[in-house]
């Protein structure tokens, strides 16, 4: 099968990581999946929410937006509160990234993690949660630096990608087309260590079997390992020894 982008069912999108892109964020990176961009910035705020000092740690969240023109017609900016799809991938991005982070270690601080999307052609959720690895890495690493932190607090990578049943096909990675006409559409997050820490999966139309699932979830692994791996080299090209490798 040859798809739409003329890629092979296992082949992930054209892949790039620029790491320190914004002048006064603690960290930023700027990810392209395919023509998904993403802009992911980490501040820190000297200061953690209640239930967090209560417990004796800091505290990682983000937010994610959607620019008007990132899409093929112009989306009206969201004023007020935020919708419901947009909350629960706040929450999605928040979780992947505090499943490998040593919170306790980050003193009465909160991490926040801005993911704007410049351009979205399909998986700009797993693209933010990628990104936004690589921004809080970069902001931990500066306080590292700056002697405010004893160590890099994180215990792992995480990395996200989507999959799916396109004409019948178990994909990877899929451009907005292929997911506007999938029969399965999954996001599959995990840790460098290859533990899950979310797997959102949907039938359209007709359900799915257990043989389905698991091809899903190996089309999955490989492809987070290519993410991984353009991590680290964006990561160490930038100056971070991740304390787990």
């Amino acid at each position: 099968m040859i798809r739409v982008d003329g890629r092979r069912p296992h082949e992930l999108r054209p892949l790039s990581f620029q790491a320190g892109v914004l002048d006064f964020a603690e960290g930023s990176c700027l990810i392209e999946m395919g023509r998904t961009r993403v802009l992911c910035a980490a501040s820190v705020e000297a200061r953690a929410p209640q239930f967090a000092r209560e417990a004796g740690t800091g505290w990682i969240t983000a937010e994610y937006g959607m620019l008007p023109r990132s899409t093929l017609q112009r989306t009206p900016r969201e004023r007020g509160s935020a919708s419901g799809r947009t909350y629960e991938i706040q929450r999605l991005i928040g979780r992947s990234l505090r499943a490998v982070a040593q919170l306790d270690l980050l003193g009465e601080r909160t991490f926040v993690v801005d993911c704007d999307v410049l351009q979205a052609d399909g998986g700009t959720r797993t693209a933010a949660i990628n990104g936004g690895f690589v921004a809080l890495a970069l902001a931990m690493q500066r306080l590292l630096e700056a002697g405010d932190l004893p160590l890099l607090p994180l215990r792992d990578q995480v990395a996200a990608v989507s999959v799916g049943i396109v004409d019948g096909t178990p994909v990877l990675d899929l451009c907005y087309e292929e997911d506007a006409r999938a029969q399965v559409d999954m996001n599959v997050v995990m840790t460098g260590s290859g533990e899950l820490v979310e797997v959102q999966g949907t039938a359209e139309g007709h359900p799915f079997d257990r043989r389905v699932l698991d091809q899903l979830l190996d089309l999955a692994w490989n492809g987070v390992q290519a993410l991984l791996d353009a991590q680290k080299r964006c990561l160490q090209s930038a100056g971070v020894a991740l304390p787990f490798l």
